[in-house]
């Protein structure tokens, strides 16, 4: 893993992101990319609307400053950090900087669920995720030391998931993760036999070209058998896949890869299929 961009906005979850980054940093010998978005709007970037440019200049003056303070951290010593600034007007273009260089990860961080308060929606981080062709790491609280061991990798053993399965392989691997995947068999039309399960897991299997771990688990709903299983498995990091610009994955029935990741309290990656 060479690359990872960190975008920032020097809030406690951007602060949460970075140490997470840092940790896989270290492991990977990987180079930091910390983005931050101005968001400027269109009459200050553009003087023939009677603005400026010196107040383009100072704004991103002021913003180099204040990114060398936030990334003056003692967890950052001995890691290659670049600082990227950028004036885009939405979020969406972090994936334009992530594979303008050759990133192989997006470490983002964003708020908790409090009651009915949702994570993504309406989000930046969603927006990041909905058109992120690289992987996106939702960090949503402080590690010290991010040292994860096993990764729950959710899937619903179709074709269309295989390229999602690989890169979670990847990343898996790059962070010394088990990663075991989990089919959830759900009562009613979408029930399936045990024969009929094992029919699928044996064309995966077939597909990928090796027997991965696949745990088969029985609940109500897809979301709570997930978060279940990953309970159950002490699990350190759930993925799941999205298709990009349509919104998250739908993989299942309803919007389970969304809910999943405002609901879960682990960190959530998520995979383009």
């Amino acid at each position: 893993m060479k690359n990872i961009i960190v975008p920032i906005d020097f809030s406690n979850q951007s602060e949460y992101a970075i140490q997470v980054a840092a940790s896989i940093a270290k492991k990977n010998k990987s180079t930091l990319f910390v983005l931050h978005m101005l968001e400027l709007n269109q009459a200050i970037l553009s003087s023939s609307q009677g603005a400026h440019p010196e107040q383009t200049v100072f704004f991103i003056k002021l913003a180099e400053k204040r990114l060398k303070e936030f990334l003056d951290k003692p967890y950052l010593k001995g890691i290659k950090v670049v600082s990227v600034i950028k004036h885009f007007k939405v979020f969406s273009e972090i994936s334009e900087v992530a594979e303008e260089h050759d990133a192989d990860l997006i470490v983002m961080g964003s708020h908790g669920t409090e009651g009915v308060k949702e994570l993504f929606v309406g989000s930046n981080t969603e927006k990041v995720v909905r058109n992120s062709n690289i992987p996106v790491l939702v960090i949503k609280t402080r590690f010290k030391d991010f040292n994860p061991q096993q990764m729950v990798f959710a899937c619903d053993l179709k074709e269309e998931h295989i390229h999602a399965f690989q890169r979670a392989k990847f990343i898996a691997d790059a962070l010394s993760m088990e990663l075991k995947l989990i089919y959830v068999n759900t009562p009613g039309a979408g029930f399936l036999n045990t024969a009929e399960i094992q029919e699928k897991i044996e064309a995966f299997c077939s597909t990928v070209g090796f027997d991965p771990l696949i745990a088969i688990y029985n609940d109500y709903s897809v979301e709570n058998g997930i978060l279940n299983f990953a309970e159950e498995m002490d699990a350190d990091v759930i993925g799941i896949s999205t298709h990009g610009r349509k919104g998250l994955s739908h993989f299942f029935m309803g919007s389970i890869g969304e809910d999943i990741a405002n609901h879960s309290i682990l960190p959530v990656i998520t995979f383009k299929i």
